[in-house]
C-alpha cells in the first residue's frame, strides 16, 4: 500500500518538476550539414632524379585510382617535378587473390599486384619505381608485376617488383 501512495505521488510531482511546457515544433533553419573533399593521397613522381611523394586528390583510395592519378600527371605541368611515364597509359589492374568466400577465415594476407600498361618505348627503373611504390603504398601488395598490353602484340612481361628493390637500384 506504501508503495502505491510513493507511486501516484511521484506521478503527480514529475511532469510539473522539469518546469518546461510543451510546444508545438518549430522551424529553426536547415540541418547542419559538411562537404567532405575526395581524399588526398600521394603518389610517387621524380625530382632532382630520384623518387619523391607528392599529393594527388583522387576520387577514392583505391590503388586504381593512385595509378590513374599517377599516368594523369604525365599530361598536366609539373614544375620541378618530373615523371619518366610520359607515352604510357594505365589499363587496369588484377590482384593475385581470389575474393574471400563466404566462411572463410580472415588471416593477413600479402599477394601480387599486376598493373596492365600500353605504350611505345622502353619503361626505365624510375619508371617501374614510380608504378610500384605508388601501388604498394598498400601494405597488402608483396609484389607489383607489370605488364605492357600494346594492341596487335602478345602482353610483355615487365617483371615483378618491391618498391625496395627498386629504391635501391634508382638511387
Amino acid at each position: 500500500m506504501r508503495a502505491r501512495a510513493v507511486l501516484a505521488l511521484l506521478a503527480c510531482v514529475l511532469p510539473a518538476a522539469c518546469g518546461i511546457s510543451p510546444t508545438d515544433v518549430q522551424e529553426r533553419g536547415n540541418a547542419p550539414t559538411i562537404s567532405i573533399p575526395p581524399p588526398s593521397k600521394t603518389i610517387y613522381l621524380i625530382r632532382d632524379g630520384k623518387l619523391a611523394l607528392e599529393p594527388a586528390d583522387v576520387g577514392d583510395d583505391t590503388v586504381e585510382s593512385l595509378l590513374g592519378a599517377l599516368f594523369a600527371a604525365s599530361g598536366q605541368p609539373l614544375g620541378d617535378r618530373e615523371t619518366a611515364l610520359r607515352g604510357f597509359t594505365y589499363l587496369r589492374t588484377k590482384d593475385s587473390l581470389n575474393p574471400v568466400q563466404r566462411d572463410e577465415m580472415q588471416l593477413p594476407r600479402t599477394l601480387t599486384l599486376t598493373v596492365y600498361i600500353r605504350g611505345a618505348g622502353t619503361l626505365s627503373d624510375l619508371g617501374k619505381a614510380q608504378i610500384v611504390c605508388t601501388a604498394q603504398q598498400d601494405a597488402a601488395y608483396e609484389q607489383v608485376k607489370i605488364v605492357r598490353d600494346n594492341e596487335n602484340r602478345p602482353p610483355k612481361d615487365e617483371g615483378r617488383y618491391t618498391c625496395g628493390d627498386l629504391r635501391s637500384a634508382t638511387s
